[in-house]
């Protein structure tokens, strides 16, 4: 498995929460959801694999791939990685830094909870 951590900068957490389907809220099946990446560094991953969140110096939760798209229309510089609904609020003991781009979980899933907060 290929899941990967992506981080929403806290300026736009509020805008990410707004956006629509958030965890334990059933899928509206209105849209899918894009985190967008740089179109040169596009991770090894297929879908079903977790597109994990992390916010705040948390991780917030993750959800499932849908599609990579690798070249989009209004930025050809930029890949999404698309998500519909069925967000799952799960974080670790550890605080994770934010950082740009993203990366490979690095932890044992067998070590998520469910995030409360």
């Amino acid at each position: 498995m290929s899941d990967v951590v992506v981080t929403v900068p806290k300026r736009l957490w509020a805008e990410w929460l707004e956006e629509g389907d958030l965890a334990g809220e059933p899928w509206s099946e209105e849209a899918d959801y894009h985190f967008w990446i740089a179109a040169q560094y596009v991770p090894k991953m297929t879908v079903g694999e977790r597109v994990y969140i992390v916010a705040h110096g948390r991780l917030r939760g993750y959800s499932p791939l849908v599609r990579i798209e690798t070249r989009c229309v209004l930025a050809p510089s930029r890949a999404c990685l698309v998500r519909e609904g069925r967000a799952q609020a799960v974080t670790i003991h550890e605080p994770i830094r934010g950082f740009q781009g993203w990366r490979y979980r690095w932890w044992d899933t067998s070590t998520e909870r469910l995030f409360l907060d």
